[in-house]
């Protein structure tokens, strides 16, 4: 059981703060979703979120259909942190370790060089505009999450033991936001956030510092992170401890089947989106100070399971057109339809246990 004074600084996270903290927790990666007018604001709130509540080093990969693979690999880098100024350090002239080939007189020193550490992956990548990137660059993308390494011209990149990857994607709603479909597949939740929620961390942020992080994406941090690496191993390991009892397994189940076999629902259910739904539900439970699932906790791991993952047939392949329904009754079904009702219309369908 996660100790209060650690649920209660969870409990105080925004609903992006939260986001974060479930790929962290569960070692997956989201993607997250806005209106147009909104998304530079959303990158700005995330940067924040990263160094201030998670003390991770941030990336922005804006992506475009002129992106090439060279331009996403250099983007997912951090610069390293410029190395302290050291004072010179007295050497002998007879050391093994002086490699000059002119050896100072004995008694003299000289400075030993300090060479700054190449840069490397950030801890959280925020994609731009994911989905308009060229095919190949979202095969790449997919790749890094794959083997967590990417390749570039001279180096091999490896990713940081804590490392999240968001696409930040504009779109009229959560169910609209998607990228290529095996990396869709690959990302465990989706997030949709309305403006009106507001952006905590930004607007209690002064324009100065935000501007700052805006243009360079890490600002030299003065306080510790709200939550700390050792709370996220802790939260992950009891999640891992989390019990399932098996009519809550029924439940489950029961809901995948009815989300697959939903008429307004193209191409199914994959079992990628099962296994993150199983990881899912025990990751929330030690959030609510529980050691076991319960049946809403499977209600709010469906919502941000399958949000990005559902595609609204059309009309024409809907199934029951093969029964010779009419193509007037079968639009005026689908009409307004998206992911969002799919998943409300399953959760009321299917009976939740006692």
């Amino acid at each position: 059981m996660a100790d209060d004074t650690l649920l209660d600084k969870v409990h105080d996270l925004s609903d992006l703060e939260l986001a974060i903290l479930l790929c962290l927790v569960s070692r997956e990666h989201g993607l997250l979703s806005t209106p147009a007018r909104a998304i530079d604001d959303l990158i700005q709130e995330l940067q924040l979120v990263a160094r201030k509540t998670f003390g991770l080093k941030c990336a922005v990969v804006d992506c475009t259909p002129d992106t090439t693979l060279e331009d996403f690999a250099s983007a997912l880098l951090s610069p390293p942190k410029a190395p302290a100024s050291s004072p010179s350090l007295p050497t002998r002239s007879d050391s093994y370790f002086v490699s000059s080939p002119h050896r100072p007189s004995r008694g003299s020193s000289s400075p030993l060089a300090v060479v700054p550490p190449p840069p490397q992956i950030a801890h959280c990548v925020l994609a731009k505009n994911l989905d308009r990137a060229p095919r190949a660059v979202q095969i790449q993308a997919l790749e890094l999450l794959r083997t967590r390494r990417i390749f570039t011209r001279t180096s091999v990149q490896t990713a940081p033991k804590q490392f999240v990857f968001v696409p930040v994607l504009e779109a009229e709603s959560g169910g609209e936001a998607h990228v290529t479909a095996h990396l869709n597949d690959f990302f465990s939740i989706a997030h949709w956030h309305e403006p009106q929620d507001g952006f905590v961390n930004l607007e209690d942020t002064d324009v100065g510092e935000a501007d700052e992080t805006a243009s360079t994406g890490s600002v030299v941090t003065s306080k510790p992170p709200l939550i700390s690496e050792t709370d996220i191993s802790q939260l992950a390991q009891l999640s891992q401890q989390v019990q399932v009892d098996v009519d809550v397994v029924r439940y489950q189940m029961n809901i995948v089947s009815f989300l697959r076999m939903h008429r307004a629902v193209a191409k199914g259910i994959t079992p990628a989106a099962t296994k993150h739904f199983d990881k899912l539900m025990r990751c929330l439970a030690p959030l609510h100070k529980l050691d076991y699932v319960t049946p809403a906790l499977v209600g709010l791991a469906a919502r941000k399971v399958y949000l990005h993952r559902i595609r609204i047939t059309t009309p024409e392949k809907e199934r029951s057109m093969q029964w010779g329904s009419k193509l007037e009754a079968v639009e005026a079904m689908l009409e307004d339809v998206g992911p969002e009702e799919v998943i409300e219309d399953v959760l009321d369908m299917v009976t939740a246990p006692l």
